[in-house]
């Protein structure tokens, strides 16, 4: 099997979204077309509660998914369609903005650390003005593939492990994304099969990742165009990281903060029905 290379690597970046949230971004803004079809990765990680507490207040978005993944903390999310749901620690929110959302982030702590990531991924342009919807994934129902070495959520997608074949609990999505929590201990390793035909990243959250010769440190994102499989070497601190694969859609791409479309006019036009109250309708 070809074995997958890290062809560029990313060093995240400290931003602020919503109403002064800080996080740290690796992808996100243009030049978009190379991360087909992820569009953003942040993340989130404070005991600062300065530093999350304001939260992302009411906003919209057209186009795209947002998948929501808290590691520690309290999350209330909101939207115009009526859905409310908290996500806890170890939990996912998985939601297809399609024609138009309107929703809310808010904190449901003061205190504490709040800690995890949102990734943005794109939708195909025959998807993007279908029905919003969303969905609330508990920890509970996710499943986790743990031996002595590793231990690996499977949020998306479906993984194929020492013969056995796990099923994520998100499928279905037109990109074929899948989406892993994967920790090693220290100086082990770890072969995972991802399709050629998927575009992956490798966001390493704590210790750090040897792909064959390249070095993947804590807050670096590692970019991975082909191969078959890939093989992860913890090293002497061990490794947590996201693997994060999906299939590129190969079409135009026009950004404008919360709206992503094909078309400039696609964007100008989703401008004009957020302002004249219709995104939504």
């Amino acid at each position: 099997m070809k074995t997958r290379d890290i062809t560029q690597i990313i060093q995240a970046k400290p931003a602020s979204d919503g109403a002064g949230v800080r996080l740290n971004r690796t992808i996100g803004g243009g030049g978009l077309q190379g991360f087909d079809p992820f569009l953003m990765l942040d993340e989130f990680n404070s005991d600062n509660a300065d530093d999350y507490i304001a939260g992302f207040p009411s906003h919209p978005h057209r186009g795209f998914e947002t998948v929501t993944y808290m590691l520690e903390g309290n999350m209330l999310h909101e939207d115009h369609m009526g859905n409310k749901g908290l996500l806890q620690s170890g939990d996912v929110q998985w939601m297809t903005a399609a024609r138009g959302i309107i929703h809310s982030e808010m904190p449901q702590q003061v205190e504490g650390r709040m800690r995890g990531f949102q990734l943005w991924i794109n939708l195909p342009a025959k998807e993007k003005m279908n029905d919003p919807h969303y969905e609330d994934i508990k920890a509970a129902n996710i499943p986790v593939i743990e031996t002595e070495d590793y231990w690996v959520k499977v949020v998306a997608g479906n993984l194929v492990l020492n013969g056995q074949t796990v099923v994520g609990a998100v499928n279905g999505i037109s990109t074929a994304p899948v989406y892993l929590d994967v920790r090693l201990k220290p100086n082990t390793s770890l072969t995972l099969p991802i399709a050629d035909t998927h575009k992956l990243l490798l966001y390493v959250y704590e210790g750090e990742a040897r792909v064959n010769e390249k070095i993947v440190k804590q807050q670096q994102m590692g970019v991975s165009d082909s191969g078959e499989e890939l093989t992860l070497n913890a090293g002497d601190h061990g490794l947590k990281a996201l693997v994060l694969a999906g299939k590129p859609l190969q079409e135009p791409i026009a950004n404008w903060g919360p709206f992503v479309m094909n078309t400039r006019e696609e964007i100008e036009q989703a401008i004009s029905d957020y302002r004249n109250g219709v995104l939504t309708q």
